[in-house]
């Protein structure tokens, strides 16, 4: 079920209804509304009142922080009361170590459960829902006290709850784990369902990875947590979080949707395997041995690939040949590396058809790509027909087994091209040949088999024969998909095996998409994955009615002067509610802190207050350079 949350003022009761109508007409399934007060509380009365009378009986969702009463008040016509376990009872958090006897922390949990049991009494009343709402920005001191700031915590917290109301017997409920990091959030989502399972519990999931942000960015992210999960068949309700207008959420959480229910058709469509290698709740990498240089190679193969992640690019022979990307776009955007307002180099490129031998102008711009250390790969006919020096050749496992390869001059490099379903037998010519990677395909068309299974059977079989091959993701797009569509995509299915740490990069082909967009979300890709940081991460909330400015104008206002920061991260938050916690995940944090009034951040320690807003980018760029992680943009080539 598709869900998403208002950004107006509850209190502004004609507003708030008219934008649930235009977040119900688009196709949203649950619309949750912040509700901070009493005064919020009683326009809740009206909202729902006026909306039935227009016939709109979507399901209603109260957020609430740091406000029992308010709780119960709005539990009274609210289909659903979502609940912060990390603020509901306890104080909102210092960041303070405390220790705890084991008596002292029974009594906390005496406190909850005091605090907590009147709205379980009411919502079993009046038939209502809850959602036990984790957030690992909003974690209590008491929790990260006693578990850390860490997975292990946000569970904990959730479970508090969840045993209160099983104890009443009240089980209408559904748990979250949110995190800004899509790593941390998969690792929640998967620690709590294991710990479910040991109880024998098994309640609904809601799905999201919290302060997104916007745009791609904001995309790819929400793709990498939410389709990870769903392709293992956990979650029931989902919602992108993005820093735009909520209607422009449904978009993408359908996208995401759909690829969930595809999923849980196709698990079946791998031969069943055991998995012993794989870290499911912590990121533990498993990389692949780096090309070395071997004597007699007369280029440098070594940064072919990348150590934190590699991305690959499919280039034409005609835009090799095109002087003006030839010269600007892949002279610039190739070999020269970090430009202004650029992501990185990209490390290799595929050629699928070679240039005669004849043709000087593709040949020397070729000559020009390999004597910077670019990795050029080619297949195996073309580079037999049109032989160019120095190049690496794509074989498949036919032309392995067939020993085409070996037509090859000796010490040719290989990049070896396969799905991961294939049988082990075809699998075992991988453990006797000298490869520079494996480009592992996963086709856009599912063709009855999930992608996400045959690659983890690809993983172990590499595992447990001590193949260390690194792994290039390939998908292969079709001409006509919509770039939204390929950012859920590509955040799904090799997001959803990058962030287990098995693949050491990505390679995006799509006949009609533009060169920049395609590398730039290969990057945007490995930096999702907490892989490599080649741009300034931003953490961005998407707006609701406690926000205290415009969260799109600001944030593209700081993105404008930021954006070229590498390993720099901002988060630009609305309200308090979970700034703090936020900054914990960011070095520098904007965060309105009363109207017209900004708080900034560094980490989780605020150190400046009640900046104008007028005033406020600007105090943080100084702040910034303070701390030394400021470098001025370059200025951008005529």
């Amino acid at each position: 079920r598709i869900q998403t949350m208002t950004t107006s003022d509850t209190k502004d009761i004609t507003g708030t209804v008219d934008e649930v109508m235009r977040i119900a007409d688009k196709g949203a399934d649950i619309v949750r509304i912040t509700v901070q007060g009493k005064k919020e509380a009683d326009a809740c009365f009206e909202i729902k009142d006026k909306l039935v009378q227009l016939n709109y009986n979507i399901p209603l969702v109260a957020d609430i922080h740091f406000a029992p009463t308010v709780a119960l008040r709005v539990a009274e016509c609210f289909d659903k009361i979502r609940v912060n376990p990390g603020n509901f009872a306890d104080r909102r958090a210092q960041f303070e170590t405390i220790d705890y006897t084991e008596d002292e922390y029974q009594k906390e949990l005496q406190h909850i459960e005091q605090v907590f049991t009147p709205l379980v009494e009411k919502c079993k009343k009046y038939g209502r829902a809850m959602r036990i709402g984790t957030n690992h920005g909003s974690l209590s001191d008491r929790i990260m006290s006693y578990y850390g700031d860490s997975p292990r915590g946000m569970v904990e917290s959730a479970f508090e709850f969840a045993r209160i109301c099983r104890k009443l017997d009240y089980h209408n409920f559904v748990f979250s784990m949110k995190a800004s990091n899509p790593v941390i959030m998969v690792q929640a989502y998967r620690l709590l369902v294991a710990e479910m399972y040991v109880h024998g519990w098994d309640y609904p999931l809601h799905l999201g990875v919290t302060e997104a942000g916007e745009g791609e960015d904001g995309r790819m992210k929400s793709a990498i947590g939410i389709g990870t999960l769903l392709q293992d068949g956990l979650g029931d309700t989902i919602r992108v979080s993005l820093t735009e207008p909520p209607e422009e959420e449904i978009d993408p959480c359908r996208r995401l949707a759909n690829l969930g229910t595809k999923a849980a058709k196709l698990q079946q469509g791998v031969a069943p395997f055991e998995e012993k290698h794989r870290h499911y709740f912590d990121f533990q990498r498993r990389t692949g041995d780096l090309p070395v240089q071997k004597e007699g190679e007369e280029v440098d193969y070594r940064n072919v690939l990348h150590r934190d992640g590699s991305v690959l690019m499919s280039i034409s022979l005609d835009q090799l040949k095109a002087p003006e990307l030839l010269y600007r776009s892949l002279a610039t955007k190739l070999v020269v590396g970090m430009p202004f307002k650029d992501l990185a180099t990209v490390d290799s490129i595929l050629l699928r058809e070679l240039p005669p031998v004849d043709d000087q102008v593709a040949r020397l711009a070729l000559k020009r790509l390999i004597d910077v250390s670019m990795g050029v790969i080619a297949p195996l006919s073309e580079q037999l027909t049109k032989p160019l020096p120095n190049a690496m050749v794509l074989v498949n496992l036919k032309e392995l087994s067939g020993g085409a390869y070996k037509l090859l001059p000796e010490g040719t490099r290989l990049v070896v091209s396969l799905r991961g379903d294939e049988p082990y037998e075809e699998l075992e010519i991988l453990k006797n040949i000298d490869a520079t990677m494996i480009l592992h395909d996963v086709p856009f068309t599912e063709d009855k088999v999930s992608r996400v299974h045959a690659a983890r059977r690809l993983f172990e079989f590499l595992s447990e024969n001590s193949v260390n091959f690194p792994v290039i993701h390939h998908i292969n797009f079709p001409t006509g998909i919509h770039s939204d569509e390929l950012v859920i995509h590509a955040g799904t299915y090799a997001g959803g095996l990058l962030v287990d740490g098995l693949g050491d990069g990505v390679m995006l082909e799509a006949p009609d998409q533009d060169f920049d967009f395609l590398r730039n979300t290969s990057f945007n890709l490995l930096q999702g994955c907490r892989m490599r940081n080649t741009k300034t991460e931003y953490v961005s909330c998407p707006s609701c009615g406690r926000t205290l400015f415009d969260l799109q104008e600001i944030s593209a206002e700081i993105r404008e002067k930021t954006s070229h920061l590498p390993g720099v991260s901002i988060a630009i938050m609305g309200c308090i509610v979970n700034g703090p916690g936020e900054m914990a995940d960011a070095d520098f944090g904007y965060v309105g802190g009363s109207p017209g009034k900004i708080d900034l951040y560094v980490g989780k320690t605020v150190v400046k207050r009640g900046i104008a807003m007028t005033e406020a980018t600007d105090a943080l760029i100084g702040l910034i350079k303070e701390h030394g992680r400021w470098v001025d943009p370059p200025v951008a080539d005529e």
